[in-house]
Parts: C-alpha cells; structure tokens; sequence
C-alpha cells in the first residue's frame, strides 16, 4: 500500500512538475497556442518570421521563429519583441543600433502577428497590366533619388524592387558622399574646388574612368548635397578618405554612417510624396518595342504582369553578390567573400543585351581591404582617415593605410594568414560614431594598455609598443610614415584603451557596367542612346574607372539617379 501510494505521489510530482515546465516554456517562447501568433517581416537576407503572445489585447511575449540574419544583428529581433511585450502592444519601437534592417524587419513581423490577434491578416496584393510615365528599376540610393526628382518633374512612377526592403547597398555605405566646392566645406573653412576631385578620381581610377562622366560627378557633387539637405539629410560633418587630397567626405553629425541615414531620408520623401513604390516586384525583362524601352515584365506573389511606360531606368545595383559573374570577369576572385546585400546579382546585363547594350569596365571589380572576415561586415575607411593605422601579426605596419583600396588589399593579402588589424585608441573612437556599432555588434577587441592589447591577439607586445611609438612620434614631428602623409595623421594614438578589429579583403563593388553618357542614356555598341532607356548607379560602368575612391560610390549612385530623372522627365516631354 505504501509503494503503491508513493507511486501514485510520484507520478503526480511528475506531471506537476511536466506542466509547469511546459507552461514556463510556452509562457518564455510564446507559444500558448491559443493565444499565439505568426508574423514576417523582411530583413536583409531574407524574411524574419517571429510568434508573439496576445492575451486580452496585450503582447505578453514572444520568440523568433526563423531568420537569416547576420549573427550580429540576430539578437536586435528579440530585442524589438521584448519591447513589444514591455509595453503590450506593436505601436512605438526604439531601432537596435547597428541593425535597422533586422529591427524594421522584426518591428514588420511584430505588427503583422498583432494584426493576425485581431483577425486582420496580412495582405497579398495581386498586380495588374499597368503604366506609368517612368518606372524606376531598384529601390536603393539611385532609384529612390530617381523617384523622388521625377515626381517632383510631374510624372507618374511606380518604383520596384525585388527585395522586401528598400535600400539595397546604400544601406551598408558607411563613409560619406565626396563632394566639392560645398557650401558646407566653406562654412567649415576647408579649401577644395571641382578641378581637385576630378583629378583625384581620375588618378584613382588609373585614369581608366570616362572623363566626361567624371566631369559631371565633380561638378554637380555641390548641387546634390543641396539637394540632399532640402529633402532633409544631415552632410554637416566632412571628413578625409583615402585618395582625397581634400577632405570632401560628407557625413552626418559626428562622423555618423551615411547609408542608413540617406535611405531613411529617401524612403520617407517616397512615403509622403505618395509614389508608388512596389516591394517584393521582381523585374524579368524590359519591353522592346522596335528598339525603344517601352516598359518592364514582372513578378510578383507568383504572377506576371506588365508597366508599360514612356522611359525606363535601370538603378539594380552591381553584380558583387553574383560569384558566377565575378569569377567570369577576374577568375582570382574565386572564393572571396562580399560585403554586398544579397540582392547584388547583376539580373539588368540580361536585359539590355536585346538593345545591343555596350557594358564598359566588367573586370574592374573591387575588393574593400577592411572587411570582418566570415561575416562581411565592412569597416569604413573612415576609422583609417580619422588616424587609425594597420599591423601584421608581426606587429609592424606594412602599407600607408591611406593607400587606394586595391593597394591596401593586395598588401594585405601578402601578409602571414592573409588578413592584418587595424588599431586605434579611445581618441579615435571618440572622433567617428560610426565606430560604436561595430563596438555594439562586438567587433572589437579592447586592451587598457597596448601590450595588453597584443596579447589578447598574440602579437609580440614589444613590437607593437615600437609601432605605435614610432608613428606618433612621426605625427607629432608632421613628417610622413611609410608613405602616409603628414596630413593624412590627425592625432596621436596614445589615449587608452586601445582597440583592434581584424580585416581583410572582400568583393565590394563592380565598377563596370552598363555604358552611359553624362544624361545617362544607355548607350547601344553603335555609339547611339537607346530610346527611353537610362541607367544610374553601380549598374553602370565608367565612372570609376579601375578602382574606386572611398565617398564616390555614394556621389555616384545620388547625382546620376536625380540626373537619370530629369533626363527621362524630359525625354517624355516634362
């Protein structure tokens, strides 16, 4: 009698103790089936897919499903979740620094599972045979900048993407937009003129760069970052990148990120000039009507559909996240990684080909020097403008860090391991906010002294504490070190901590492309424009020659996108 009730005890401990496990696990993860509910949002690289918890109206909880997100932007979907459940509902969210696109991707996924509690489903839009007066290829800085101009020039556009956020590369681009002859360089008291920058892109390209596409880079540079600002960008701060005799990189305050900061800006001018804007819109072809651009085919929720249009403009991007393509071009390529989004792959050069589209420039393809290795995070050249220096495993430079880019990553990849670090101190950070999301996604490794440093990275302290001596006293005498100018050393590197990151070269942009001239018709193999056809941004090829400049990329994608918009509005008689 007693084994049997002590039996019949235990088997209630158990399921005592089974059904609270079980209610803890469904009270943690949110998954009470009752009351849970499913959401996506878009991230980028792919869809984040969260379940929450409502009870009585109220988000009580909540866990990510799915995601293919970077590792250090994994966390900041949780984070948005539990903000959800702090406050019980889906209206007000603070963005994870350093990982908008999966803070806005879970902030989507949120609402929709708290539509889903309240029986409003998300929507699927079905498209139908349309037109417009320019529909706008790609939604990242060239195309929303396109968008923009040409509805404020009169005409009707749909802008699509084939992604579920907008943005594209412009989102990662962290350094700055160059630009001449600013009024914001003279409020600052810098001396720059156009004749410089177009030098110095020349010379940075290997003078391989069309100069009449140059010419117009340069000289419209000024009036974009007006433009920019009326629309309500933040270009106050202007720093120096590699190649630049000036300093012409505008940034926002502080030495913020640029790319993040003008897709914001341009996705919110898009939202309250109510332009039709189609995310999730895949572009399959062009149509050709007797050799003229007449509209695109496109894809969508599995279906096909057509825009006619009187012009069309190709803003895709490059080809950088596309390896097939790039190993085709530069065959050394093979096996490298990218810092491009995955959306990068190249689908217009398919397009044009019915045109008999010239493409210009298709293995000059660059690598970035200062790329994470294994996860593709780049690290701008701005940490190096602003005094930060780069070491071997030895503990010894080995390159001007303000070198071109294709010269530092070639002298990288010499190096034991093929990688190298790039060291700075506090004074540094304290210099350049953008330095505090690679801090927040725990990119740095941190010493109180710079022998502490070293061992943490198993470099000789001894020869470290030489390096570092020895290039501040270089910059505090003004001479050159290893090639780096007096000029290019805006402090010393003596104030603690100190900090490394660990870098190599990746893919990060295709300068060749589709071959356009300075109203960025796209130019046939005969020499003559396309009818109704234009291109801007990394699509095309020419500007940059065989390398380029750090703050070009940006310059490029904002003056020729506002350029490609006026042409297009005027070729359709706007």
């Amino acid at each position: 009698m007693y084994k049997k009730s002590r039996f019949y005890a235990a088997g209630i401990i158990f399921l005592l103790v089974s059904f609270a496990a079980i209610f803890a696990v469904n009270n943690y993860f949110g998954r009470d089936l009752k009351n849970s509910y499913l959401g996506t949002g878009e991230g980028r690289n792919g869809p984040v897919t969260v379940r929450i918890s409502v009870v009585d109206g109220k988000i009580t909880g909540g866990h990510v499903v799915s995601e293919s997100e970077t590792d250090f932007a994994k966390p900041a979907a949780q984070k948005i979740i539990d903000q959800a459940a702090a406050s019980g509902n889906a209206e007000k969210f603070d963005v994870i620094t350093g990982a908008t696109i999966t803070s806005n991707a879970a902030i989507e996924a949120v609402r929709a599972a708290y539509d889903a509690s309240k029986g409003i489903g998300q929507k699927t839009v079905t498209y139908k045979n349309t037109s417009c007066d320019i529909v706008i290829i790609g939604a990242g800085g060239a195309g929303m900048t396109a968008a923009i101009e040409a509805n404020r020039r009169g005409a009707k556009v749909i802008l699509l993407e084939k992604m579920g956020v907008v943005g594209g590369n412009t989102t990662s681009a962290t350094g700055g937009l160059n630009a001449s002859q600013t009024r914001i360089q003279k409020e600052l008291g810098i001396e720059d003129t156009n004749e410089q920058y177009y030098e110095d892109t020349m010379k940075g390209g290997y003078n391989k760069n069309d100069p009449a596409l140059v010419r117009t880079l340069t000289e419209k540079s000024a009036e974009i970052t007006d433009w920019l600002i009326s629309l309500g960008a933040d270009l106050t701060d202007v720093g120096k990148m590699a190649g630049s005799t000036n300093k012409r990189t505008h940034r926002p305050k502080g030495g913020a990120p640029v790319g993040s900061h003008l897709v914001s800006v341009l996705k919110k001018n898009i939202d309250e000039a109510g332009i039709d804007l189609r995310l999730r819109n895949k572009v399959t072809g062009i149509i050709n009507e007797g050799g003229k651009a007449a509209g695109v085919i496109v894809e969508a929720n599995g279906k096909t559909y057509k825009i006619k249009a009187k012009a069309v403009i190709i803003a895709t991007g490059g080809f950088g996240a596309n390896p097939e393509m790039i190993v085709q071009y530069v065959p050394s390529l093979e096996g490298f990684g990218t810092t491009n989004h995955k959306g990068a792959t190249g689908d217009a050069f398919e397009w044009v080909k019915q045109f008999n589209a010239a493409l210009v420039d298709m293995d000059q393809i660059q690598t970035h020097p200062t790329v994470v290795p294994g996860n593709g995070i780049m690290i701008t050249e701005a940490v190096r403008g602003n005094g930060a220096i780069v070491v071997n495993r030895d503990g010894e430079r080995f390159c001007s860090e303000m070198a071109t880019r294709d010269v530092m990553s070639k002298a990288i990849l010499e190096q034991r391991g093929k990688t190298a670090y790039l060291m700075f101190d506090q004074g540094v950070r304290e210099s350049l906010k953008a330095i505090e999301g690679y801090a927040k996604k725990g990119l740095l490794t941190e010493g109180a002294t710079i022998s502490e440093l070293a061992g943490k990275l198993s470099i000789p302290g001894d020869k470290l504490e030489a390096t570092f001596a020895e290039y501040n006293r270089a910059q505090k005498a003004g001479e050159a070190s290893l090639g780096r100018k007096a000029s290019e050393m805006p402090r010393a590197l003596e104030k603690a901590p100190f900090y490394a990151v660990e870098i190599g070269p990746a893919v990060h942009h295709t300068m060749g492309g589709i071959k356009i001239n300075p109203r960025t018709e796209v130019i046939a193999e005969n020499g003559n424009a396309v009818p109704g056809l234009f291109a801007a941004g990394e699509v095309t090829g020419g500007v940059h020659g065989g390398n380029r400049l750090g703050g070009n990329a940006v310059a490029d994608i904002e003056i020729f996108g506002k350029i490609a918009a006026d042409t297009a509005a005027d070729y359709i008689g706007l």
